[in-house]
């Protein structure tokens, strides 16, 4: 039998080929031709925000509460918390760059910025599934049910798919 938590964990399996591929973007800039840099940043940004903001805005309003409470540490999650903010606040300063890239020539001081944004994303997204999959997850899995676990994963769903149609943060 699985863990309670097994489902989210499943679900990051599934996010980190895409923040591999933050990754891989960040290395190509300056070796990839401008039109493929701006495809690649496209379809990164559209990742950053359609799947992973949703993702830490379901985080932040259904799991981090019960990680919190199981804690007993009402502020046990601010941290990460704070980590989603960052997130967010990259991804805006991903959008303006993108904004700026042409598809016609390369500009220094754009790629300069584009590679700290996306190593940038890149590290605070590792880092982050990591202190969750090592700290938070074995701990519900030590006090949920499988049923609790459900429900928190069922609420992490519905809250992904209200944070999907807002506006990116």
């Amino acid at each position: 039998m699985g863990k309670p938590t097994d489902p989210l964990r499943e679900e990051h399996k599934g996010l980190l080929p895409h923040i591999e591929k933050l990754r891989k973007l960040a290395d190509s800039v300056g070796e990839a031709p401008p039109e493929t840099l701006r495809r690649d940043v496209d379809e990164g940004y559209a990742f950053l925000t359609h799947r992973l903001i949703p993702h830490a805005k379901a985080e932040d309003l259904a799991l981090y509460p019960v990680v919190a409470k199981a804690m007993g540490a009402p502020q046990a999650t601010a941290t990460m918390s704070r980590d989603h903010l960052e997130v967010g606040r990259l991804t805006g300063e991903l959008e303006r760059l993108r904004d700026r890239l042409s598809a016609a020539a390369a500009d220094p001081v754009i790629e300069k910025d584009l590679r700290r944004v996306l190593y940038g994303l890149y590290a605070l997204v590792k880092v982050h599934f990591a202190k969750e999959e090592e700290v938070y997850l074995p701990l519900l899995d030590e006090r949920l049910t499988a049923g609790e676990a459900q429900d928190v994963f069922e609420a992490m769903e519905r809250a992904a798919g209200g944070a999907q149609r807002e506006p990116a943060a």
